[in-house]
């Protein structure tokens, strides 16, 4: 194959410093902590769960009545007589006849405890007992048919609330496990904080996080880890010590048994006992800078702000957690830090204010935290928010709250189609080098397939060209269960007992692995010009709908600007209803399709006006079919929004937001105009959108290049996403001519773009390697098709003849 194109580096010439460019971002959303991260194996241990956190909650979710043999005894939870006033339940094991054994057992996560055979397994519990109990209560690790695993018994010798420990070895594999405590005796046990973790965790640290899984993670290299959140962090109450509050890191510190049960909002409990400590420990483990996010004093969910004249006491928690991270022993929170274990700082350098936060409320009081932070700590580096979307409104408002306050970084967040990302892989190449920087703190184009990892890498080498405006980058979400689902996609997927990286995953690692220090700029020449899917104007269907309630439209009419015709699409009224009871009888009329429009430039207008509670108002257009169409959304999620979307093929992309709600029984004028593949829309006359569904632009490669300072080696990035390979030239400019040298290659390629991951096939999708030696600055390599090839050049030792190593 001849020659199609070059690539040259001049690997003299350092831009930008690439500084931190790409980390992690853990959210305990998808159970990734509890049932997790966190190698915790009894679910509800503390006996707290409870229907605020779930509605199927309660003090025993996860616990089973043991009798056996005859024995017979009553199961109840109480809070007279409390462990500590953060941990109020306990259950009380009335035992009224012993039999064979009566007591409680645990069904763990998942399929239940997993236990292997030969590993050892540290139990533990709070116990008390009445004074007529005096036999011993067994420990039993068991399957689901009462095979027995392993066994300890332990003698319960006080009334008052005493911790007792029991080391457990396993004779055999089981992920279906049972931890079974069941007793002989007569009268009252009670137990609280029933505790069962591996004896090997991560680092072996005590209460510590799961081997596999954080093996993974580190095994990323990632330059810094974002946490706890999330939305986790800013929907709640106002109140530190309400169930459901905010999240306030001072109740993850300390003794497990004494942090208080959370309320999560992704609708189950959070025992916190990966707490802001284990975090800190965590990112000094895999050797990545922590980037704890704290609330801003706002809830954009439920529209709750506190007071200005009360919002000191949440600038100093901002303010004591950095003391916490970099105060020495002799500072308040720096001697808590060391009277936790660790005396030496841990170096925090930034800090979020807030997540994906919308409205002034947010913005009015980050300028407090911003100022108070920057007065006290100068040199931390601030990160400020724009919002849930990459453009519109709410994102323009996130940014002049950056620009005003001199914020050190803007966290943009978007979850978007393939095509998105491609369409806009050059979106950071306008954005000007003297305003904050970008954190991409949650992105991913919403799928776990090779073709979205691989548009992903795509749109990856645009950060790396830009890292003068772009300083931190990290997908979004981490970590999943599969059995406790409440995102897709994400990054790393988890059972009881097993593990795998996704495509993405893979990824993100060969971009970390090959960071770099400086980026150096790259030149391309003699390449096929970029490919341009044919750019149609918007045409399809046009409909109406809701979602969740009744919505009744009228005087729907369409202005076809290129004909002139005005056409009234109805003489009546039309009413969609979702709701619950429509559905239940059959009566739900979800989306009315309107007329089916194939021009340049039209418009569409109607009033619409909501008769019962739900999403709003649905306008779609461009409609194909169910899985590709534009949608525009009035009143969407919490009432809140109005978005423009674009959905293709089932993958749903927001393409502008602003903020909007919807009142019952109010007629809203709306109007869309369609010209090409802009988009306008209209609320009673007020301009809400100002859009563009953008066509991917195929470029014959997308590449990056940077220089690692340490080893001085030269890495290329090469993402190929067409359908054929493409031969290149690499030209190493102020390489010497007669320089031997090795390039190792990583590269994902020959796959299909539908192939994918998973526990059967954990390495379907996994990098090939191939090493190079040659003479010289130039040399030629074919790009795979469908592939993401990482070059790196080193210095050679080796004899100067070219050969290749599989």
């Amino acid at each position: 194959m001849s020659l199609q194109g070059t690539l040259t580096i001049n690997t003299k010439d350092r831009g930008a410093a690439m500084g931190d460019l790409f980390g992690i971002f853990f959210e305990d959303l998808n159970h990734a902590a509890d049932g997790g991260l966190y190698a915790e194996l009894v679910q509800n241990r503390s006996f707290e769960f409870d229907p605020i956190d779930h509605p199927d909650y309660h003090a025993l979710t996860a616990w089973e009545k043991v009798e056996r043999g005859g024995g017979e005894c009553e199961v109840r939870v109480q809070s007279e007589l409390p462990l500590n006033n953060r941990n109020n339940n306990y259950a009380v094991i009335d035992i009224r006849a012993a039999g064979d054994g009566v007591g409680l057992m645990n069904q763990g996560f998942n399929t239940g405890i997993p236990v292997r055979e030969g590993d050892t397994y540290f139990f533990s519990m709070y116990a008390r007992r009445n004074s007529s109990f005096d036999v011993p209560v067994i420990i039993t690790l068991e399957g689901l048919e009462g095979s027995i695993y392993s066994e300890a018994n332990i003698v319960v010798a006080s009334d008052q609330w005493t911790k007792y420990e029991a080391r457990l070895t396993a004779s055999a594999t089981d992920y279906s496990g049972r931890l079974v405590l069941t007793t002989k005796g007569s009268g009252f046990l009670y137990l609280e904080m029933v505790s069962l973790f591996p004896a090997r965790t991560f680092r072996n640290r005590l209460n510590g996080l799961r081997e596999d899984i954080a093996t993974l993670l580190a095994e990323l290299r990632p330059k810094f880890m974002r946490f706890p959140g999330g939305c986790l962090i800013h929907d709640g109450s106002l109140n530190a010590d309400d169930r459901d509050s905010m999240y306030r890191w001072k109740n993850t510190l300390g003794d497990v048994a004494e942090r208080p049960a959370r309320r999560n909002n992704w609708r189950y409990n959070q025992t916190l006992g990966l707490g802001y400590y284990e975090y800190f420990l965590f990112c000094e483990d895999i050797g990545a800078k922590p980037i704890p996010v704290v609330p801003g004093g706002s809830d954009p969910h439920h529209k709750r702000n506190v007071p200005l004249n009360e919002l000191q006491p949440w600038i100093d928690e901002a303010l004591d957690l950095i003391e916490f991270a970099n105060g020495d022993a002799s500072t308040p929170w720096g001697a808590i830090r060391a009277k936790l274990g660790h005396p030496e700082p841990f170096g925090l350098a930034y800090i979020g204010v807030g997540n994906e936060e919308v409205g002034e409320g947010f913005f009015e009081r980050y300028a407090y935290f911003h100022r108070a932070i920057k007065a006290k700590h100068p040199a931390i580096k601030i990160i400020n928010n724009s919002g849930p979307f990459a453009s519109g409104e709410e994102y323009e408002r996130g940014w002049r709250s950056a620009r005003e306050n001199g914020s050190d970084f803007v966290d943009e967040h978007y979850y978007q189609s393939p095509e998105w990302l491609l369409a806009n892989h050059r979106r950071y190449d306008s954005y000007k080098a003297d305003d904050p920087k970008v954190f991409l703190g949650e992105y991913a184009s919403l799928g776990n397939t090779y073709y979205n990892a691989l548009a992903e890498a795509a749109y990856m080498t645009g950060l790396e060209r830009n890292a003068h405006v772009v300083g931190l980058a990290c997908y979004a979400p981490l970590l999943c269960n599969v059995d406790y689902v409440n995102w897709k996609p994400d990054m790393i997927w988890f059972n009881n007992h097993e593990v795998f990286g996704t495509a993405n995953y893979y990824v993100q690692k060969l971009f970390m692995h090959h960071q770099g220090d400086y980026a150096l700029q790259v030149q391309a020449e003699g390449f096929e010009q970029p490919v341009q899917s044919e750019s149609k104007p918007i045409a399809g269907m046009l409909a109406v709908g809701t979602e969740g309630g009744t919505v009744e439209y009228s005087q729907i009419k369409l202005i076809n600007h290129v004909t002139g015709e005005i056409k009234e699409l109805t003489d009546e009224k039309i009413l969609v209803t979702d709701t619950e009871e429509d559905r239940a009888n059959g009566h739900a009329r979800r989306i009315a399709e309107l007329e089916a429009i194939d021009c340049e430039h039209y418009t569409l207008s109607m009033t619409a006006r909501r008769k019962a509670w739900g999403r709003g108002f649905m306008i779609h257009f461009g409609k194909v079919d169910d899985r590709n169409e534009l949608l525009w959304r009035i009143g969407g999620w919490h009432n809140n929004d109005s978005i423009i979307s674009s959905q293709i093929n089932g993958t749903s992309c927001v393409l502008t937001h602003c903020l909007f709600d919807v009142e019952d029984d109010v007629g809203y004028h709306l109007l869309l105009e369609v010209c090409g593949r802009k988009i306008r829309a209209y609320i009673n006359g007020v301009l809400v959108a100002d859009t563009e569904d953008l066509i991917p632009v195929i470029e014959p490669l997308y590449y990056s290049s940077s220089i690692e300072e340490a080893t001085g080696d030269i890495i290329l990035k090469v993402v190929n996403v067409q359908d054929a390979q493409i031969r290149t030239g690499i030209v190493l400019e102020g390489q010497g001519e007669k320089e031997t040298v090795m390039i190792e290659i990583s590269k994902l390629s020959g796959y299909s773009l539908e192939d994918e991951n998973s526990f059967e096939q954990p390495e379907r999708i996994v990098p090939a390697n191939q090493t190079l030696h040659l003479q010289g600055s130039a040399f030629e390599y074919e790009i795979p098709r469908h592939s993401l090839t990482v070059m790196r050049v080193k210095r050679s030792l080796n004899d100067t003849d070219v050969k290749v190593t599989e």
